[in-house]
């Protein structure tokens, strides 16, 4: 366990690498005792500077959600991280991949809540009460960690390593769509590069939805109608590069794009 002033050193140090895209060495390299309760604590200095500087949380993303990047990582359960209104991006506009150190992007389902979610003794069968639609997204992901040497705490402290998001126009009606069987097809620059399916997301991402709901509730944190929620990646992540263009295909979900330069 680390002290106060140290766990807001080491979120300084982070904000710094975010704001001037200059990477830092994981934090688990030089403080072997920083533990989960740490991590999140030093990611929630970081969320709370940017509300305060006039930031607005309109969701959060749930990380580590497939049972191999579980098995990687050493743990149990998923991550979870913030998601800002100034971190969404646009499929209109393309993003300048020079604002971010290692940019990655991921193939998700997010859900949109039309209604409160439970907290501590949240269900499955909450979360589709709740969710008034599924919508094609990307996550643009990224590392103030350098090279993506991350372990657990790293990427937690990180804001779970999320950088940004976008959201197809498509909306789905959960009971229009079997989530668990939704095939998605990534593209970049007009070729496939990756592929999987709704159920790599801890078999249903409708549980990823329901585990982040209990574990934010612990934080004294709900998720309120109108959220955003991306439960974690159908694929795995591919690197962004200046110029790249990428296209994501949901089996009767619609699709998704996204640009850099």
């Amino acid at each position: 366990m680390l002290s106060s002033e140290l766990r807001i050193e080491l979120a300084d140090r982070l904000l710094a690498a975010e704001r001037d895209r200059v990477p830092i060495d994981p934090l688990t390299n030089h403080y072997a005792d920083i533990d989960v309760v740490d991590a999140y604590e030093i990611q929630l200095i970081n969320i709370r500077r940017r509300l305060d500087a006039g930031a607005r949380v309109v969701g959060h993303k749930v990380g580590l959600s497939s049972k191999a990047m579980q098995n990687m990582m050493g743990v149990d359960e998923p991550d979870y991280g913030h998601l800002l209104a100034d971190m969404a991006v646009t499929e209109e506009e393309p993003v300048p991949a020079a604002r971010y150190c290692f940019p990655r992007v991921e193939v998700e389902v997010g859900f949109v809540l039309g209604a409160d979610l439970p907290g501590e003794d949240c269900t499955e069968e909450d979360v589709l009460a709740a969710t008034t639609a599924f919508a094609p997204s990307i996550e643009l992901i990224d590392s103030r960690i350098s090279d993506w040497k991350i372990k657990l705490a790293d990427t937690i402290s990180d804001n779970a390593s999320s950088a940004g998001f976008v959201l197809g126009k498509e909306r789905v009606k959960p009971g229009e769509i079997d989530i668990k069987g939704i095939d998605a097809v990534l593209t970049r620059n007009g070729e496939q590069i990756a592929e999987g399916r709704s159920d790599a997301v801890l078999g249903d991402p409708v549980i990823a939805v329901a585990w982040l709901a209990r574990k934010v509730a612990g934080f004294g944190v709900r998720l309120k109608a109108g959220d955003i929620v991306l439960p974690g990646s159908c694929t795995r992540a591919i690197d962004a590069r200046p110029g790249d263009s990428f296209h994501a295909e949901f089996s009767g979900l619609g699709s998704v794009s996204l640009q850099f330069v």
